[in-house]
């Protein structure tokens, strides 16, 4: 199919402009808001506004089976956030009691939560532990604590709760343990600063946070977390860290009390939606905003947001971006999070990721591309990340990665960075992933983990359009349509499943819409679009 005509291209290139003028006006970053990190809020600061909001936003969003959070085991940690919270609110342990309307609804909540983390932790069930961000801290931090709400409702009557078998104590996930959280605690107890990443999850080492002179806040901010800071925070100190209350008064607003797990990232949002969009989507990028990416790049590359430590992930995505943009920068605060065989994503990570790597190989490849990087030392860390790609690729064609709960995103991620700078021996990599995307593709045209989802099924367009494969012309264009229908049919819907690793799951917003603009502009611009008959509904 030919270009789309002129008009259309530019309802496109307004989409992606109009996109970009809300990331300028809102500091905060569009992401969606967090049932773990909301049920912090209402355990830590039942003072901030938005208090009762937040409660009902809980109550609302637990699912019939008394699980909150994501299917299979992204619910563990929001379950139990959400539990403990509700349970302190009932027996009395925060200063502000539970709205009276409330408590019969909080005390249902808590007997069907309660009957689902029983049914988990129980000694001899092997509950898995999701691979989200502090799960090793957050899991034995929460489940200390609901045991001790459970004991105090064994000693004391709760008169939502009479006549009620409170249940034994909860056991910890195999595989989990308390001595790290120990030792962190200790470490705030003797006066030393906590690791530069562990900020972001303080909340789960408890009251000894609250006021630690160790702890960094910039401009009031710990960590890029709302919970972290409240922990910190306590109480509002009248007249003191004034810039914390007003950053939790302005993050709450944003959903009408609920929270998310983390605000703000600025460079993280900028960034991803930049590498999505084309030049077709947004022809110029306004020049204070490359400014902003080309600020943010130090020694050891870019944070997601303020308060974070610099990452790959990131600092990958912004030289990527700033190449592609006319602004290039040498990949030199690269060099810092090299291994032995891959690139680390943070200092001393507990697992590697494999969507940084992918991002990582391609900023290197855009260096080299440039004139930027030369030498063996450049081609030997290429040729180790194209090998190591090659040995995490899953046996069917695919990739998982740390940071998002659906592969979609990973193979999209390293098929299209091998396809670009693998050279020929990753040639069988990208045909691999391109002939697994195909065959996953399901009845309505949509690909999804759990469930069809637009932000993946725009990773799967993108994957069949920009990795060259020897997969049949039919097959892939026919493949291409039919996804195009779903997207055409599904791209007014704004909220997003979601599918990216935090505390929990959670959805960058305007990330996703990025992606699924750039997929519906690359198939309608593509020749592969012979649109799908429409099934009669």
């Amino acid at each position: 199919m030919s270009m789309l005509p002129g008009r259309q291209v530019d309802q496109r290139r307004g989409s992606g402009e109009a996109l970009l003028s809300e990331i300028v006006a809102d500091p905060l970053g569009g992401v969606s808001p967090s049932v773990y990190e909301t049920a912090r809020l209402v355990r830590l600061a039942p003072w901030l506004a938005g208090h009762r909001e937040r409660l009902r936003f809980l109550l609302d969003r637990q699912h019939p089976d008394g699980t909150w959070g994501g299917p299979g085991c992204y619910s563990l940690v929001p379950t139990l956030s959400a539990t403990e919270a509700l349970l302190a609110l009932l027996v009395g342990a925060t200063p502000v009691r539970a709205p009276a309307m409330a408590r019969p609804a909080m005390a249902s909540a808590i007997r069907r939560a309660l009957g689902a983390l029983s049914d988990w932790l129980v000694p001899g069930n092997h509950t898995p532990v999701p691979d989200t961000i502090a799960a090793e801290l957050v899991i034995p931090a929460l489940v200390a604590d609901v045991n001790g709400h459970l004991e105090h409702l064994a000693a004391h009557r709760v008169a939502e709760l009479s006549g009620w078998c409170v249940p034994g104590r909860l056991s910890m996930p195999p595989g989990v343990d308390e001595g790290v959280l120990h030792q962190l605690r200790d470490m705030i107890r003797h006066g030393r600063t906590p690791p530069a990443k562990l900020l972001h999850s303080l909340e789960a080492l408890g009251p000894i946070t609250r006021g630690a002179a160790v702890v960094p806040h910039e401009h009031g901010v710990v960590g890029c977390s709302p919970a972290a800071t409240a922990a910190w925070l306590g109480r509002p100190p009248a007249g003191r860290h004034q810039d914390s209350v007003e950053y939790l008064r302005a993050v709450q607003e944003r959903h009408g009390g609920p929270v998310p797990g983390v605000a703000p990232v600025p460079f993280f949002e900028l960034s991803w939606v930049l590498a999505a969009l084309t030049a077709d989507l947004v022809p110029m990028v306004p020049p204070a905003l490359l400014d902003r990416l080309y600020a943010a790049v130090g020694p050891d590359g870019v944070p997601a947001g303020p308060g974070l430590p610099p990452d790959a992930d990131d600092t990958a995505t912004v030289l990527c971006v700033l190449a592609q943009w006319g602004r290039p920068v040498p990949p030199d605060c690269l060099w810092s999070y090299r291994g032995n065989a891959h690139f680390s994503c943070f200092h001393a990570e507990r697992t590697p990721s494999i969507s940084t790597n992918a991002h990582v190989l391609q900023a290197l490849g855009m260096a080299v591309n440039r004139g930027l990087l030369q030498g063996r030392h450049a081609e030997n860390a290429i040729d180790e990340l194209v090998s190591w790609l090659g040995k995490s690729q899953q046996d069917e064609g695919n990739w998982w990665d740390k940071w998002h709960a659906s592969p979609y995103y990973a193979t999209a991620c390293c098929a299209l960075a091998l396809a670009r700078h693998g050279g020929e021996r990753a040639a069988r990599m990208v045909e691999q992933a391109v002939d697994w995307v195909l065959g996953t593709q399901r009845d309505d045209g949509s690909w999804g983990r759990w469930v069809g989802t637009p932000e993946e099924s725009a990773y799967a367009i993108q994957t069949l359009l920009r990795a060259p494969a020897s997969a049949p012309e039919k097959r892939l264009n026919h493949a291409v349509a039919r996804g195009y229908t779903f997207l055409e049919a599904t791209r007014a819907e704004h909220d997003h499943l979601p599918l990216w690793h935090d505390k929990d799951l959670y959805a960058p917003l305007r990330v996703v819409q990025a992606e699924v603009m750039a997929a519906i502009h690359l198939t309608r611009t593509s020749a592969r679009l012979t649109p799908a008959p429409r099934r009669p509904s």
